[in-house]
């Protein structure tokens, strides 16, 4: 028997081993535990899924309706059958969760209901039948994920009140759920939208279907239409009444969407047409439209836009709407827009701003341009072109009213620009103005165009703050060329130099016919010298035998030394203090008045000859009469003692009879009158004199006469 060797000291303890297939035992046990827990779980999931399909999910209604009730703070109710079942993703949909089996639920005779607040009814949804696939995995994240919502006949009623409030925000922002709600895709049927905005005015009714793939193509944004409607509602107090294409129902309610439309609509009697997006439609951040308006009057717009427009013929425009939204206050821009109004073009960017802090009044800022006006097309915004054709009214000055309680709606800075503008007065060129509405006073100050060659400014200013209007005009005017004054009447077209006239007049109306009437100033005026037509100055003098024989040999101009007009105007009645016509063979003295209140004229005219003119009848003229039915003609009492003085001679010497008709005239009268007249003439040119207003027109100066 041999003995086991014995340890010394100081050598290591030799380890124990482990005992021979240990080790083997505990792998097995933990692979069963896997193996039964694996198999414990799909027994589980067997029998949730023989459950879910065996069990009567009816009596588990209330249960679901408590649960919606807790997620959404709304009553929730299916009040018929109510059925589970399983599905799974869509081969479209990326990802390993496309294969997770997902709970499709279906109920019948759906509600949701509305807040208590909600004028639109006790329900905020209802359907016939609702189908919508559950995503199990996202519950562990207090996610309620729906995928798949399918409504049969859904009636939707969404409103926001006019303290912001949205009828579909499911919970008080203040006391937010720890549980949120996302739906991924819907789709529906012959379905009902009722659509409620107080902060916008609007109430539309619609009946709305889901567009299938091949109808879905959206604007050039690459949005997508999910859905096609008709509708009909109200906006603004204007009826509606429309149909188109839009993006989906859940784009529409999303948070931070892009909701595509495309629309074309009759917005009270005016005509629309809308292609384009809506940033957040569910509470508007912004929106980016091309818009077409036409209609039969521009003033039929005040109903839907609150902008008050004149009274035109019909109208057509065409731009781009962009609408911004900054710290709850819309920018409204109507960019680069091309239109027409009866034969009249206008172009430009038009911003429009509504009632603000810093804006006790809306304000229209833009600028507009125009390649042919005519004021019978706009005319009745500024009362030009527009006096009444009443019965026995035989009046010309425009008498349509100026409607100032109006001009309380906005304000206005607008800059225009127009290549022509046609009056019935004669054509306007290269027209640049300013117009400005500010608390009721409306100006036009400069106003520059060309007219027979030459150029006009004026500072306009009416003040509508109290009644009549106050109105004020201040007018200078250079280089008018006098035959292209007249172009249509021909013995004018042997005439020719420049018109240069100052005035200012201050007047009291809501009409231009009223203004003039009441008006009080001065107006100086004179022709530079050059030519005027000799037949004119002949008939005017009845000198026979000169008219005879310009007629018969041709119209010869002659030299015009100057010509000069200054006149008073009081109370509407403007007296002429000089008015003078000086050339080589006659002059020519105009006293008199016109009387602008009734339209009236009483003016003398006394012609005199230069040199010897043979069977001349020359005697004072008249013109008298309307402004529409002048009467201007010889005063019969000189010209019958002429008729009488020759009768006598040829009595006694038939040769002797030509003698009262030989006019010698007067050589001595023309040295400086032409100077000393326009001199006086001058000193009103400088300074004209009108009565001030509260809100008086600025003179013009050197610097608004050279603006192009």
């Amino acid at each position: 028997m041999t003995e086991a060797p014995t340890a010394t000291a100081g050598s290591p303890a030799p380890s124990p081993l482990p005992p021979s297939g240990s080790g083997r035992p505990l792998l097995r046990l933990a692979l069963r535990i896997v193996l039964w827990t694996l198999a414990a779980v799909l027994l589980l999931g067997a029998a949730l899924l023989i459950a879910v399909a065996t069990v009567d999910w009816n009596v588990a209604r209330p249960w679901v309706s408590r649960k919606v009730v807790e997620l959404t703070g709304r009553e929730f109710v299916i009040s018929g059958n109510l059925e589970v079942g399983y599905t799974l993703g869509l081969p479209t949909e990326p990802g390993w969760h496309r294969y997770v089996p997902r709970l499709r639920i279906t109920g019948d005779n759906v509600r949701f209901g509305n807040p208590s607040w909600a004028s639109t009814g006790p329900n905020l949804a209802t359907a016939r039948r609702v189908s919508v696939a559950l995503h199990p995995l996202p519950l562990l994240k207090h996610r309620v994920v729906l995928s798949d919502l399918i409504m049969d006949t859904p009636m939707l009623a969404l409103e926001r009140d006019a303290q912001g409030r949205r009828s579909w925000r499911l919970r008080d922002p203040d006391r937010p759920s720890p549980w949120r709600l996302e739906v991924l895709h819907s789709s529906f049927s012959n379905g009902d939208l009722v659509y409620v905005n107080r902060l916008l005015d609007l109430d539309i009714k619609a009946k709305v279907t889901s567009l299938d793939d091949a109808n879905a193509s959206g604007p050039a944004t690459g949005q997508r239409f999910g859905l096609q409607f008709t509708a009909t509602g109200t906006y603004r107090k204007a009826s509606v009444n429309g149909s188109g294409k839009a993006g989906s129902l859940l784009a529409f309610t999303a948070e931070h969407s892009v909701f595509p439309i495309q629309a074309q609509a009759l917005l009270g009697k005016n005509k629309a047409s809308i292609d384009g997006i809506i940033n957040d439609p569910r509470a508007p951040a912004g929106l980016d439209l091309q818009l077409t308006l036409g209609g039969d009057s521009m003033s039929d717009l005040y109903p839907v836009t609150g902008v008050l427009l004149p009274q035109t013929p019909a109208y057509e425009t065409r731009g781009r709407l962009i609408g911004t939204k900054n710290d709850g206050i819309w920018l409204w821009t109507y960019e680069k827009f091309s239109g027409r109004v009866g034969d009249s073009d206008l172009s430009g960017t038009a911003q429009y701003l509504p009632r603000q802090p810093k804006l006790p009044r809306p304000l229209l800022r833009g600028t507009i341009t125009s390649q042919q006006l005519r004021l019978a097309d706009l005319g009745p915004s500024v009362g030009a072109d527009a006096a009444s054709k009443k019965p026995g009214r035989d009046k010309l000055l425009p008498d349509k009213q100026f409607r100032a309680e109006q001009w309380s709606a906005l304000d206005a800075d607008i800059a225009f620009k127009g290549k022509k503008i046609i009056s019935s007065f004669a054509a306007l060129q290269d027209v640049d103005t300013t117009i400005r509405m500010q608390d009721r006073v409306l100006t036009l100050a400069p106003l520059n165009f060309g007219l027979a060659g030459g150029k006009v400014t004026t500072n306009i200013s009416l003040d509508g703050r109290h009644q009549p209007i106050a109105a004020q005009i201040k007018l200078a005017a250079r280089q008018v060329k006098v035959r292209e004054l007249f172009p249509k009447l021909k013995s004018m077209q042997a005439s020719f130099g420049e018109i240069n006239g100052d005035a200012a007049l201050t007047g009291h109306g809501n009409s231009i016919a009223a203004m003039l009437g009441t008006s009080n100033g001065e107006i100086g005026a004179v022709v530079s010298e050059g030519a005027v037509s000799k037949f004119i100055l002949e008939a005017a003098g009845l000198n026979i035998a000169n008219a005879v024989f310009a007629k018969v040999f041709g119209d010869k101009p002659v030299h015009l030394n100057c010509m000069v007009g200054d006149m008073v105007v009081n109370h509407g009645r403007a007296e002429v203090r000089r008015f003078m016509l000086d050339t080589d063979d006659t002059r020519v003295d105009v006293t008199g008045g016109v009387d602008l209140s009734r339209e009236q004229l009483d003016l003398d005219v006394r012609p005199k000859s230069k040199g010897v003119r043979i069977f001349s009848l020359r005697t004072p003229l008249y013109a008298k009469g309307s402004f529409a039915h002048p009467d201007i003609g010889p005063y019969k009492g000189p010209l019958a003692l002429k008729a009488a003085a020759a009768g006598a001679l040829a009595l006694l010497a038939p040769a002797a009879a030509v003698l009262p008709l030989v006019s010698m005239g007067d050589k001595q009268d023309n040295a400086d009158d032409c100077a000393l007249a326009m001199a006086k003439t001058a000193q009103t040119r400088a300074q004209p004199h009108s009565e001030p207003t509260a809100a008086p027109a600025k003179p013009v100066t050197q610097g608004d006469m050279k603006k192009p």
